[in-house]
């Protein structure tokens, strides 16, 4: 790795630390950044921040491989929990995120498949019943855990209904997805017991999907894991065992990004001068609301890649084999790139951001992703017209970068009795069961 080591190493004597010190803000941070590319001694990796650094990394996989584009425990596991670690998915089986060419293109040419414009628009009723059905649900609290209660159940509901997985399998697929991240994440020492206890819960993940794969290629149902075995384009599909590697990734992917990014931008908009009654009235459109709270804080802060050969980045010289994280959320307020707003503007014409990535790994749910969270926002709007925040502290961010998830964000509701909407918020805010 190269050693030479730039000013924005430190920032006022003390090393970035996004599962700590700048947990909950890591902007302020990398504004005041002088130099584009830094070392990260608590990363053990060069952190990139200019938008068009990022983007000729994203466009250059012959320099860069995504193979290694995960974050890694900085905890030394139990050599048991390693291999658990390593073997869960299937003996050297590797998702597509971390698939280079030419296979990451074999792959990736066949899931594209199942996210077309077309495939998006035909499931877009069953998203649309989903979010109105938990919004009815949900909205017989007054006051309730915006996370917990609607953005990851809903996240959770509508990639397993797309993939065909049945509901008695959503909580046991939340546990997985949290026994992974606990294990990937891992940032200091704990009990081994517990670590195993997540590790045989990924082994129970991955014998969950290549059974599932196995039942759909003798007996394919109207779901997307079928499409991957029997209907790619001139007779190109996966196997089952490939299949298999995928599914845990499309489910991980496909709901905890899209309830963080939900959280960010419920609570940038109940925040906002306006409130969420802009959106109610029409004030801000759901898509300007979805593409603003993309850019204003990505729900993946970054994706990590590995240099391949000695290559410059930023008028850096890294040495083969140096791991670089590409902060995606400091794309999208990259004053350098683009006139981007410094706060929270939806509807800005000038507004971009790299939420979905770039180049070859871009990603393959981006348009899904964007009809989903248009749909809640669109559902909401409809059955809860009066949310705003809940008094108390402002919410916290848990330790689990690069993801940008919030631990809780309390809102609360106007009650509606006998048919009208009481004036008096402090009369209606009754105690109320949630289902």
């Amino acid at each position: 790795m190269a050693m030479s080591v730039g000013s924005g190493q430190l920032h006022e004597g003390r090393p970035f630390d996004p599962y700590d010190a700048h947990r909950d803000d890591p902007y302020s941070f990398l504004a005041d950044i002088t130099e584009p590319v830094f070392y990260a001694p608590l990363l053990n990796a060069w952190c990139v921040t200019r938008r068009e650094d990022m983007v000729a990394v994203l466009r250059d996989d012959r320099n860069f491989s995504a193979r290694d584009h995960n974050p890694r425990s900085s905890v030394e596991l139990p050599e048991d929990v390693s291999r658990m670690l390593r073997t869960w998915r299937g003996a050297g089986a590797l998702a597509v995120g971390s698939l280079d060419p030419p296979e990451h293109t074999r792959i990736r040419e066949v899931l594209n498949v199942g996210f077309t414009p077309a495939r998006v628009r035909a499931f877009e009723p069953t998203v649309r019943s989903i979010a109105a059905d938990l919004a009815e649900r949900t909205a017989v609290a007054a006051e309730f855990d915006f996370i917990t209660a609607f953005a990851v159940p809903y996240a959770l509901e509508v990639i397993c209904r797309r993939l065909g997985i049945p509901d008695e399998y959503l909580d046991r697929l939340r546990t997985w997805s949290e026994q992974r991240i606990e294990l990937m994440m891992l940032q200091s020492y704990t009990d081994p017991d517990p670590l195993r206890e997540y590790a045989r819960g990924l082994m129970e993940f991955g014998a969950f999907a290549r059974s599932l794969a196995q039942e759909r290629l003798v007996s394919p149902q109207d779901d997307l894991i079928s499409e991957l075995l029997h209907d790619g384009k001139a007779g190109r599909t996966l196997t089952a065992d490939e299949v298999s590697v995928q599914i845990p990734t499309l489910v991980f992917a496909g709901h905890m990004t899209c309830a963080e990014a939900l959280g960010t931008i419920f609570y940038q908009q109940l925040q906002a001068p306006g409130g969420w009654a802009e959106v109610v009235d029409g004030t801000i459109a759901p898509r300007d609301l979805v593409e603003e709270g993309l850019r204003i804080d990505s729900p993946l802060a970054g994706m990590y890649r590995t240099a391949l050969h000695d290559v410059v980045v930023g008028d850096v010289h890294l040495a083969a084999g140096s791991r670089l994280l590409l902060l995606y959320g400091a794309a999208g307020r990259d004053s350098r790139a683009h006139a981007c707003p410094a706060g929270f503007s939806p509807g800005s014409e000038s507004a971009s951001h790299l939420a979905f990535g770039h180049g070859i790994h871009f990603c393959l749910g981006a348009g899904f992703a964007r009809m989903e969270l248009e749909v809640a926002i669109q559902a909401l709007a409809a059955r809860m017209p009066d949310l705003t925040l809940a008094p108390g502290p402002p919410p916290c961010h848990r330790p689990v970068f690069p993801l940008r998830a919030l631990s809780e964000l309390r809102v609360r509701q106007r009650r509606r009795v006998a048919g009208r909407s009481s004036g008096d918020l402090g009369d209606t805010l009754a105690p109320a069961e949630l289902t």
